[in-house]
């Protein structure tokens, strides 16, 4: 297929490690390149999101009938994304080329005798529905290559963001934290450091009753435990050469409470220790893998977090650490933005993870399409939550 025959508008769709909402994008690709024409930001039902995170920490027993509906009824959340965000934008399914499903990561595990990762969310029921057909399953062909199947977005960041003869580092805040570093030669890393968001959003619900500590207010109500920390920052992750990868069935609360200095810690102090952890690791990460960097520029939902903003931002010194929206870029749906681009670039057959990134033995054509049976109406089929 020409590129030509693939521009127009696409989809994209994905709920990241902290699970807090299902990002919904629309995308028109422009000579290739995408413009983001709509956003829409899609709650969670609080029982659903109570399960998948219990299944994905390994907290609830693996039920395979309970597996089944609830790569389903995530399916159907996908779907009630996408159609409220062509409902808001007033387009119509058949403008639509294909959507570009990420899901919900349940199980990550990239190394090992057998590696493999599972996203739940099955794309026949969003492809059913919305009447478009759809691409998912992106990770499992990286890591089938030998790759860890992590981080896909470095590709569009490069993209969009690279700048020749100039070392650049774009940093994702998600549940995990993820850097691409955009080198001056046009080379392109890019690794999980280790938690971001997901750490600080499960001590938060557990002591506050809140699904995120908005805007650090409650890590800025404690001080840092040096002892907790340095004993976090001893996990082996860290020290991992790359490529790496993680999630939260690793660094979940019971990796947190498995450490014996976290009884003797008053609860705002371990959040403002869990914060520290994300500006050390990502810190220690930028400064040995591009100390020549000028520049960093986040995205994901911690760039709302001005407490780790602000600490970030005195650990990379004298770098300079902007919000990606300084560059006319939305920090909140780079992310969904990146599994549209995703969509297009299975459509042309053409190659989405690096494998300088990933470690894959080379470049591989990500996701597997699912085509919609017929093309109906969006208004016709929007049912609302499940």
């Amino acid at each position: 297929m020409p590129p030509s025959a693939a521009e127009g508008l696409y989809l994209g769709l994905i709920s990241g490690t902290s699970a807090d909402s299902i990002d919904a994008v629309l995308v028109d690709f422009i000579r290739g390149t995408p413009q983001v024409q709509a956003t829409h930001t899609h709650p969670w039902p609080s029982m659903l999101r109570d399960h998948m995170l219990a299944l994905a920490q390994g907290e609830a027993a693996v039920d395979l009938d309970a597996v089944g509906r609830l790569d389903v009824a995530i399916g159907h959340c996908f779907a009630d994304a996408a159609l409220h965000l062509l409902e808001q934008s007033g387009t119509a399914a058949d403008t639509v080329r294909a959507i570009g499903s990420h899901g919900q990561t349940l199980r990550h595990r990239p190394s090992g005798e057998h590696p493999f990762t599972l996203q739940l969310g099955d794309p026949t029921v969003i492809a059913e529905r919305c009447g478009i057909d759809v691409v998912a399953d992106f990770r499992r062909a990286d890591v089938a290559a030998g790759g860890q199947g992590a981080p896909l977005l470095p590709a569009l960041h490069a993209m969009l963001l690279a700048r020749p003869g100039r070392t650049r580092v774009v940093l994702n805040l998600g549940g995990i934290a993820n850097i691409t570093v955009l080198d001056a030669d046009g080379s392109v890393r890019g690794f999980d450091t280790g938690p971001a968001n997901g750490l600080l959003d499960a001590w938060c619900m557990r002591h506050r009753g809140e699904p995120f500590d908005r805007d650090g207010v409650f890590a800025a109500s404690g001080k840092v435990d040096l002892s907790l920390l340095d004993a976090l920052l001893a996990d082996g992750y860290f020290a991992l050469a790359p490529p790496k990868s993680t999630g939260r069935e690793y660094f979940h609360l019971d990796w947190l409470t498995t450490h014996p200095q976290l009884a003797a810690v008053h609860p705002a102090d371990v959040q403002a220790t869990l914060l520290e952890l994300t500006a050390r690791s990502v810190a220690t990460a930028i400064t040995q893998h591009a100390p020549t960097a000028e520049e960093v520029l986040a995205c994901g939902g911690g760039t709302h977090n001005s407490v780790l903003m602000r600490r970030l931002g005195e650990l990379l010194t004298p770098r300079a650490v902007y919000s990606t929206a300084q560059y006319g870029i939305d920090p909140d749906f780079l992310e969904a933005t990146a599994f549209a681009w995703l969509a297009r670039q299975r459509l042309l057959g053409l190659p989405g993870n690096l494998p300088a990134v990933t470690g894959a033995r080379g470049p591989r054509v990500l996701g597997a399409i699912y085509q919609a049976s017929a093309a109906v109406s969006s208004s016709r089929i929007f049912s609302g939550a499940h």
